[in-house]
């Protein structure tokens, strides 16, 4: 039998969030399979420019999400 695989079984192989034997037969599809190695390869550049746009707050921004919460807290013990 030939399994067919989707879109969502792609982006959850590149994600690894695939069994052991699901990642093998996901493996093997886009391998044999052109179309799905055209699927793969444009799954992992949207994954790979999510990645690289990740931003991180400055120090300013945590240190004053930190001082707010410790307000927080001193008026909860009053």
């Amino acid at each position: 039998m030939i399994k067919t695989f989707t879109q969502d079984d792609v982006i959850r192989y590149v994600y690894e969030e695939t069994s052991g034997s699901e990642h093998e037969e996901i493996m093997q599809a886009i391998i044999c399979d052109s179309e799905l190695q055209d699927l793969y390869k444009e799954i992992v550049a949207v994954k790979t420019q999510l990645d690289e746009s990740m931003k991180t707050p400055s120090d300013k921004v945590t240190q004053n999400i930190l001082n707010y919460s410790k307000s927080l807290n001193l008026l909860s013990r009053k």
